[in-house]
């Protein structure tokens, strides 16, 4: 039935997991967990759904990320979070568009479980201490003190993006025009000298297993990677951010940036055909 708590917060809820686990495959399976014990909870004892199930959802996620977080150690090349297609309005919520960017999940990997379901629920969904303390299963002293502590981590690590979608975009699509045409100067004049770029092909496909720095090297690479194969590109939105979709000779990848000062800073490229089962139906994600 459509007035289930569980279905009116269900977008709510795939966020929370998504966010906390980084990936949505991940994040059905603990939703579909979550309703398992949502079916056999005694709603006439549960005061505020909207919290219970997020409650729910936090529990679920952080036994599933420690599990995680074992097997992601063994994980070839570097590990990168599921591209999701988003409609352009996610990023009319300037915080939840950071919150799920790529950027911000793969620095929020380096984070402990519970500092993650900390940061998240906190600096994400602005939840009370009290809430998350139940959650998590710590006090409320420990759980500001988590908080205090993941929120230096993250912003130490976190890329500084200070730029419009406008600009984003604009930057995004001389990127992808200039991969198209594999000139080697269009590329380097729309990259920053310190770029980094990161691919993950998770062992199934071609991809660099550690990053790529600087200028010259991330140019000379994907000019050649044009010249070599057919590479078809699409401007899309993942994440709540202007992207791309990258099509070398068939095979798919999605490419988002991260960008400062007109200029590309950051390249992670997800070509894991297992993490690009999204790129067909928009994601829903909210707060």
């Amino acid at each position: 039935m459509t007035d289930d708590p569980f279905v009116t917060h269900r977008s709510l809820l795939f966020t929370v997991a998504y966010e906390m686990l980084g990936s949505a495959a991940d994040a059905e399976d603990v939703l579909q967990e979550s309703w398992l014990r949502w079916a056999d909870a005694d709603r006439d004892e549960v005061r505020d759904p909207r919290a219970y199930l997020v409650r729910i959802v936090t529990r679920q996620s952080l036994n599933r990320l420690r599990t995680l977080s074992r097997s992601r150690e063994d994980y070839v090349g570097e590990w990168l979070p599921e591209p999701l297609l988003t409609s352009p309005d996610v990023a009319e919520d300037v915080e939840l568009a950071e919150s799920v960017s790529i950027a911000m999940l793969t620095v929020l990997e380096t984070l402990g479980p519970t500092e993650r379901a900390v940061f998240v629920l906190r600096e994400v969904f602005d939840l009370p201490y009290d809430e998350i303390a139940e959650s998590v299963g710590k006090s409320s002293a420990a759980v500001r003190q988590i908080a205090r502590r993941a929120r230096g981590h993250v912003a130490a690590r976190q890329p500084r993006v200070q730029v419009s979608r406008t600009e984003q975009r604009k930057v995004v699509d001389r990127f992808l025009h200039a991969l198209q045409t594999g000139r080697l100067q269009e590329l380097m004049e729309v990259m920053a000298p310190d770029v980094v770029m990161i691919t993950d092909g998770g062992g199934a496909v071609n991809a660099a297993l550690t990053p790529i720095r600087g200028l010259e090297t991330v140019a000379t690479i994907l000019a050649r990677a044009s010249r070599l194969a057919l590479i078809e590109t699409t401007a899309l939105w993942l994440n709540g951010a202007p992207a791309g979709r990258i099509d070398i000779d068939g095979e798919p990848s999605a490419v988002s940036l991260v960008v400062e000062d007109g200029l590309v800073t950051h390249i992670y490229v997800v070509r894991n055909p297992h993490k690009l089962t999204r790129l067909a139906a928009t994601a829903h994600l909210t707060r």
